[in-house]
């Protein structure tokens, strides 16, 4: 290799950067001087100590942690106010006002939540008129009140339902809910027709002239009450009915924005206590005779087998044709919830018309 003298200088190292001759020699033969973002300035220490104290700050403040919004936090609201003129009730197809328990089993919490709705709740229901407010010169001014509810209820049910629909408009609503057209359904469990199942009919009403609702379970037990109280609390009009399936009808001047407003419960409240349904002996017969019929249901045929979450609307004429030949009936409810032993035998009482000792044996 030669080199030619003067051709290539050797490139002198900038001032203030210490030689570099043990690392490399290509600075010096080549003159690379690293760019200024490889060579880290020096820091300059703070002069100001109250400014450099205040970012210091700034940095560590963190911000809030997230809180989601509460339910129960009414932010100054005022409570809801329901123009429905009716009682509030957890279940309208499960209690009746006729039925009086003999305690609660909690206190009067309102499952509306503290402050949220303008009505009292009296651990049954939240009434739409208040019984406390009463008029000393009437004798019974509540029944008036509550006849007057009525006939307003009645009247806006039938502004809203307009003139009845032909068979051609019938039967195309009711081609429009079946299962292969839509898969919009209301499922109507063991808790009947709920409070809170009026806000989802007036949510599906408000994109479909009909909806439909699935019913299963003990309320089918008496299929009536359930479609006299989804047509009465919600002041539709059921147009289709098989077995336990149902199709309610909105009506034909019904508005989705002026639609009523149906406050939420916010939990499911406690089940009174109510006189047991089973008595230590039937009336008209004594100890020793009560205790010998009941034995003697324990060995009677099993007239039926109820299945879970099934439908119930054929066992009360099963059980009343049975009454013609037999003293006694039994049906077999294992499976079933404990608790819908006790409906049950409330609806056959109520429906069979005869004591439930001789109803049923489970």
């Amino acid at each position: 290799m030669l080199t030619l003298p003067g051709t290539l200088r050797r490139a002198r190292a900038p001032p203030g950067l210490p030689p570099r001759r043990h690392l490399s020699r290509l600075l010096d033969r080549y003159g690379f001087v690293a760019p200024d973002s490889l060579t880290p300035a020096p820091r300059e220490p703070h002069s100001d100590t109250a400014d450099s104290a205040a970012a210091a700050k700034k940095r560590r403040a963190k911000k809030p942690p997230y809180r989601p919004p509460s339910s129960l936090d009414r932010g100054g609201r005022p409570p809801a106010h329901s123009d429905l003129p009716f009682d509030f009730r957890f279940s309208y197809t499960e209690s009746t006002p006729a039925s009086k328990p003999i305690g609660l089993r909690e206190p009067r919490y309102s499952p509306f939540g503290p402050g949220r709705l303008d009505r009292p709740w009296t651990g049954l229901c939240a009434p739409a008129v208040d019984a406390t407010l009463r008029d000393v010169e009437a004798e019974d001014p509540l029944p008036d009140a509550e006849r007057g509810l009525e006939e307003a209820r009645r009247r806006e049910r039938e502004r809203v339902l307009g003139e009845p629909l032909t068979p051609a408009e019938r039967a195309f609503l009711v081609d429009r809910c079946q299962k292969n057209r839509t898969k919009r359904q209301i499922n109507l469990g063991r808790d009947g027709f709920t409070h809170n199942m009026l806000s989802d009919v007036h949510n599906n009403w408000k994109t479909c002239e009909a909806v439909r609702i699935k019913c299963l379970g003990v309320p089918t037990v008496d299929m009536q009450n359930v479609c006299h109280q989804l047509e009465d609390k919600t002041g539709g009009l059921i147009i289709h009915r098989h077995g336990s399936l149902l199709i309610l009808y909105r009506g034909r001047h019904y508005n989705p924005k002026k639609r009523p407003v149906v406050p939420l419960m916010l939990w499911k409240p406690a089940e009174p206590v109510y006189p047991r349904l089973i008595k230590t002996t039937i009336e008209g017969l004594t100890v020793e005779e009560t205790k010998q019929m009941r034995k003697k249901g324990l060995h009677v045929p099993v007239l039926t087998k109820l299945a879970k979450n099934g439908y119930y609307a054929s066992l009360v004429p099963m059980v009343r044709d049975a009454f013609l030949t037999d003293e006694l009936v039994r049906i077999d409810c294992k499976g079933l919830p404990k608790s819908d032993y006790k409906k049950i035998g409330v609806k056959l009482r109520v429906s069979v018309w005869l004591p439930v000792q001789t109803t049923y044996v489970i």
